[in-house]
C-alpha cells in the first residue's frame, strides 16, 4: 500500500520514523511518500530506494496565533504544493501526524478528494479549541492516541479511535544513549567531566529565542553560586549553532550538542525544559526537572482563556497530578529557577517524590512495542 505521512516538527518525526519502522514490519511492500525530517528519512533509506522526503520540517515549523499570522502567505503556498503532491500520488491513505495548523487543513483535501485519513497523535483539543472536534469527526477516518488520559475523553466525543500505548516508550528504551557510558558521551562530545545542568529549549525559532535569554541569565547566577556545575544546551538537530550563538556569548561553562537529547538528559542533575514532548521523555529517562514556557505577549493573553487544563506537560496530565513545577510566562523567570533548581539538585527527598511520580507515568504509557502495534492497526483499519 501507499502511505503518505505528514509530520511538520521534530517530535513529528520521532514518531513517523517509529511509524514507518512499523509500517514496512507489517507491510514489506509499504510504499512510503513523507513530509519529516533526518529520522523519517534514516527510515526510508533503509527500506526504500529513491526519494521520500518531501518537505523537511525545518523549513517553517512555527506556532501561536501571531505566528501562524505573519507567515500566512508561507503556509498557504506549502498546503497548496502539499495538495498537488497528494492528487499527483494518489496515495492510499494520509497519515497525519500532530501538527494541526496545518494537518487540519490537509485532512479537509484529502477527504474531500477521496483518500481515507487516519490522525497520529491527537491534536490536543482536550486542551484548547475543542470545536476542532468536529473536524475529526467529519474529516478522519481514525484516530490513534497515546495517551491514557485522552481514552475516556475522545469515548465521550463519540471520535473513532484506536489506543495501544505511547511510541516513546520504545523510542528512549531502545536508544544507544541508554546503553553509553557517561565517560563515553563526554569524549565523544567533547564535554568536560563536570555535573551540568540540561537546558531544552524547543526546536522552533521563535521557541529558542523565548526561552534562551532566561536560560543564560539563570545559568549565570547558578554558576555564580556553583561553580562546579556547567550548562548543556541539548538542541534539536533540525538547528545549528548560529541559532544559539548570540544567545551563548562568552560563557565557557555552556556547551551546545544537537541530536543528543537523550544523553544530555540521562547524565544531567537536573533540567530546564521548554513544555512540549521533552518533558515527557525526561521523566521516562528519570531526569529531575522544571518546565518553562513562554510566548510573546499576544499569543498568551489568547490562549490563557482557551486552556482547559490544569497542567502544561504532559506527564503531570497523565497522573493528574503536579509531578514538576510549571513556571508559565511571567513565573519564568531567573529567581524562580534557581529556587527549584537548588531542590531539585540538592533535596533527595523532593528529588525521590519526583522519581516515584515519574514511575507512574511509565506505568500508565502502557508497555512496549506501541508503534509496531499503531501500525499494524492502521494496515487493519485499511483493511
Amino acid at each position: 500500500m501507499k502511505y503518505y505521512i505528514i509530520a511538520g516538527e521534530a517530535s513529528g518525526d520521532l514518531h513517523g520514523s517509529n511509524l514507518m519502522k512499523g509500517l514496512y514490519a507489517k507491510d514489506p511492500k509499504a510504499d512510503i511518500r513523507f513530509w519529516g525530517g533526518d529520522k523519517m528519512d534514516a527510515v526510508y533509506h533503509a527500506f526504500q530506494e529513491g526519494t521520500g522526503l518531501v518537505k523537511d520540517y525545518r523549513d517553517g515549523a512555527i506556532i501561536g496565533f501571531m505566528e501562524v499570522f505573519l507567515k500566512a502567505g508561507s503556509l498557504l503556498k506549502k498546503v497548496a504544493f502539499c495538495k498537488a503532491d497528494i492528487a499527483e500520488w494518489h496515495p492510499d491513505v494520509v497519515i497525519l501526524i500532530d501538527y494541526p495548523g496545518f494537518n487540519f487543513k490537509i485532512a479537509k483535501f484529502a477527504h474531500k478528494a477521496g483518500y481515507k485519513v487516519f490522525y497520529y497523535i491527537a491534536p490536543k483539543v482536550w486542551a484548547s479549541r475543542e470545536g476542532r472536534i468536529r473536524k475529526l469527526k467529519a474529516w478522519v477516518d481514525r484516530l490513534f492516541i497515546v495517551f491514557p488520559f485522552e481514552v475516556p475523553y475522545f469515548e465521550s466525543k463519540g471520535v473513532p479511535f484506536t489506543y495501544v500505548g505511547n511510541p516513546l516508550l520504545d523510542a528512549i528504551d531502545q536508544s544507544p544513549a541508554l546503553l553509553e557510558s557517561r565517560g563515553a558521551f563526554l569524549e565523544r562530545c567533547g564535554l568536560p567531566d563536570a555535573p551540568w545542568i540540561a537546558l531544552l529549549a524547543g526546536s522552533r525559532n521563535n521557541e529558542i529565542a523565548s526561552m534562551m535569554p532566561t536560560f543564560m541569565e539563570m545559568a549565570d547566577a547558578w554558576h555564580a553560586r556553583h561553580p562546579q556545575f556547567h550548562f548543556v544546551v541539548a538542541a534539536a538537530p533540525s538547528r545549528t549553532l548560529a541559532d544559539y550563538e548570540k544567545y551563548l556569548g562568552q560563557r565557557d561553562f555552556v556547551h551546545v550538542v544537537f541530536g543528543e537529547t537523550y544523553a544530555a538528559l540521562r547524565h544531567a542533575s537536573a533540567a530546564v525544559i521548554n513544555s512540549g514532548t521533552a518533558s515527557l521523555e525526561a521523566a521516562i529517562i528519570g531526569t529531575p526537572q522544571v518546565v518553562g514556557y513562554k510566548l510573546n505577549a499576544f499569543t498568551y493573553q489568547m490562549l490563557r482563556h482557551m486552556i482547559k487544563v490544569r497542567y502544561i506537560s504532559l506527564a503531570n496530565l497523565i497522573i493528574d497530578r503536579g509531578a514538576f513545577k510549571e513556571l508559565i510566562q511571567n513565573d519564568f523567570c531567573t529567581d524562580n529557577l534557581l529556587k527549584e533548581l537548588e531542590l531539585l539538585v540538592y533535596d533527595e527527598p523532593y528529588r525521590s517524590r519526583m522519581l516515584s511520580d515519574y514511575a507512574q507515568v511509565r506505568s500508565l504509557l502502557g508497555g512496549s512495542g506501541a508503534s509496531e502495534a499503531v501500525a499494524e492497526a492502521m494496515i487493519e483499519a485499511m483493511a
